[in-house]
């Protein structure tokens, strides 16, 4: 039996094997002159734009609702004084890269997939290959930089506006003290929290980018087939994202000890 005739996980092996190889090809034509600048920065400013407003709106109550639950329960518990910190790392951590992967993926992913899949469906893909233009150097290299970019700066922003949010809400709404929230925060807060953040929001940029770029330039016929791939793209990202996130989680817990430890 032959893996074409009977297997059935052929076609998703096939699949992954080639967003692989495309995730590959993007990390060694970045390294390729001439990079292609003024799309790159085309390409920053309009991610950015189409993400930066959701991605402050939906930062506000990611910060209260996880400020708002945890002060409950240590208030249960009898360790108010811990909220800041547990608030805090909970959206440096965690909340704030997974919130900017899964809006630049939904907003700018699915526009990237849209775009390149329109001009896959009009042949300009092959037209670029026949004229021995590299479109990967050209076109996904800049875009997939963009995104990285774009997450990167987004986490910084929603870490920022969350942590506000949660201090807000703590204080005003459940009656904690600001010095307490600060103190608790400086006493379990460590730098690695704020870089695993960072590298989190950066890799994720990296996978929402190259999984918008391989189904744009892997579309089905016609304009449905467009339609088909920006869907395709946007839950395979959530699907990776949240799978990523549960690796470096893991493996940022193994290897970086806790303040104070």
């Amino acid at each position: 039996m032959t893996m074409r005739q009977g297997f059935p996980g052929a076609a998703a092996m096939r699949q992954t094997g080639r967003l692989y190889a495309l995730g590959l090809d993007v990390i060694r034509c970045t390294f390729k002159r001439p990079f292609q600048f003024r799309e790159f920065v085309g390409q920053f400013w309009f991610i950015a734009s189409v993400s930066l407003l959701p991605a402050a709106l939906v930062s506000i109550p990611f910060g209260a609702v996880i400020a708002l639950h945890l002060g409950s329960l240590t208030q249960q518990i009898g360790a108010q004084s811990f909220t800041g910190a547990a608030s805090v790392l909970a959206i440096i951590q965690q909340a704030s890269p997974v919130v900017t992967a899964l809006l630049i993926a939904g907003a700018g992913g699915s526009a990237m997939c849209a775009d390149l899949g329109a001009r896959t469906i009009r042949e300009e893909i092959d037209a670029m290959e026949v004229l021995g233009v590299n479109p990967v150097q050209r076109l996904i290299v800049p875009r997939v930089l963009a995104a990285m970019g774009v997450a990167a700066f987004l986490n910084g922003l929603v870490s920022v506006v969350g942590v506000l949010g949660g201090y807000f809400f703590n204080v005003v709404m459940q009656g904690g003290t600001p010095g307490a929230y600060l103190a608790s925060f400086s006493a379990l807060a460590q730098l690695p929290d704020l870089w695993i953040s960072e590298i989190k929001a950066v890799i994720f940029g990296f996978v929402a980018g190259v999984v918008a770029s391989y189904r744009g330039l892997n579309p089905g016929r016609g304009p449905k087939g467009v339609g088909d791939a920006v869907n395709q793209s946007v839950v395979i990202t959530f699907l990776l994202l949240f799978l990523l996130n549960l690796i470096l989680t893991t493996l940022y817990l193994q290897l970086v000890p806790p303040k104070g430890a």
